[in-house]
């Protein structure tokens, strides 16, 4: 069986590592116990998540042992990493819910069968911490000088960086000597925007317990323009169907730009690497069969393969006008278009829909709306149903529900 670290190198993971020869020799002769971790900032995963799910998975598959730390302690100080300004502080309560939901979803990723996962809630260990004595044991091992050269504080010092956020850097190493101390815990794997403060654990581990401990983060999703991905004009991108309905997650993946499908088919699907090297070679219009296959295996993941297959026999229903399966919006009667799109989830503000047929692109049935108090016909009305346009890419049937 080839290195783990092998097989994540070739799907584009890996972005950085530390004692990188070390790390490799023990992948190959050991089952590793590695932790990636995620504080519970919201009640869904989103697509940022998603890669480190899926690195965690390959690891899973090679023999190693995942521990999934939920930042039930750290998300009630905030991570400043990426940050411009200063996240808001949610309440303990909305914090436990948060863990509740993470929890759930992750099982789908992570086989956590016969102890094969771990599941940690670092608020057991966090929130009861004698301060004077983490300072004593803990403190001592850090620079302020280092700290402050690290990227996660260095673009924050010109806006302002609170020491509630200064702390946060000591108490993620701290996790990692946590786990070290008491499941064998060596490797700490997650975003490349986490470096400082994995780097900071691994020194940690070495310092204090003379044990070899090692990183490695991974490469971010990001567009062409090097911005991070998983955003629409609905908002972020969630792996929960109530959040982002399996439809629309589905469409975020078929319509992404043409450079970036093999790398997201690498990183998030289990495709042959031959395979995905054979479907994304073209460079024209055949690419669409890539970004649907892409689609298909990212929406089967997440949401399960049934899921998907109801999913792409709406997508192709929708370009085929196929009305008996095409996907359905239902909502009270009305001949307000602008109002139209905004309850059928195609724009958040009637500024946006504006603006958008303004653009020339929303039709109903086979007409184009030519202005946004325009209304629609009578006899869609009456009829209590008709299929909308928005732009080429999405096309819906609307119900009026009476």
């Amino acid at each position: 069986m080839a290195n783990v670290l092998d097989t994540l190198k070739q799907r584009g993971y890996v972005k950085q590592t530390v004692y990188e020869d070390e790390l490799y020799k023990m992948l190959e002769e050991n089952s590793v116990t590695f932790y990636t971790g995620y504080d519970p900032t919201a009640d869904s995963l989103h697509v940022g998540h998603f890669v480190t799910l899926m690195a965690m998975a390959h690891m899973q598959k090679a023999g190693h042992r995942p521990i999934v730390l939920i930042g039930g302690g750290t998300a009630m100080v905030g991570d400043p990493s990426g940050r411009t300004d200063m996240r808001s502080m949610m309440t303990k309560e909305t914090i436990a819910h948060n863990v509740e939901c993470f929890k759930k979803q992750m099982s789908r990723f992570i086989d956590v069968s016969d102890g094969k996962a771990i599941f940690v809630n670092n608020a057991d260990w966090l929130c009861d911490l004698n301060y004077v004595d983490f300072l004593r044991e803990i403190g001592t091992c850090f620079s302020v000088n280092k700290m402050l050269t690290a990227e996660c504080f260095k673009q924050r010092l010109e806006k302002g960086l609170s020491f509630l956020e200064f702390n946060y850097m000591l108490m993620q190493a701290y996790d990692f000597l946590v786990l070290n101390r008491k499941y064998g815990c060596c490797l700490q794997m997650g975003g490349d925007d986490q470096w400082s403060n994995m780097l900071a654990g691994a020194d940690l581990i070495r310092r204090k317990e003379g044990k070899p401990s090692y990183a490695v983060t991974f490469s971010l999703l990001t567009t062409s323009e090097g911005k991070k991905m998983g955003k629409t004009a609905k908002g972020a991108v969630w792996l929960d169907a109530e959040k982002t309905s399996p439809f629309d997650f589905f469409q975020y993946w078929r319509n992404i730009e043409d450079d970036r499908v093999e790398m997201c088919m690498k990183m998030l699907t289990f495709m042959d690497l031959d395979e995905i090297a054979s479907l994304t070679k073209y460079k024209d219009q055949r690419m669409n069969a890539a970004k649907e296959r892409l689609a298909y295996e990212v929406t089967a993941i997440v949401h399960g393969k049934e899921v998907a297959d109801s999913v792409l026999t709406q997508v192709k229903a929708s370009f085929s006008q196929d009305l008996d399966n095409m996907p359905v919006v239902n909502m009270a009667p009305t001949s307000d278009i602008v109002e139209v799109l905004i309850n059928a989830g195609q724009c958040k503000s009637k500024g946006e829909a504006r603006r958008l047929i303004d653009g020339g692109g929303v039709s109903v049935n086979d007409t184009k709306i030519l202005r946004f108090d325009e209304p629609i016909s009578a006899d869609a009305v009456d009829k209590g149903e008709f299929v909308l346009h928005k732009g080429k890419k999405v096309h819906l049937r609307v119900v009026f529900t009476r």
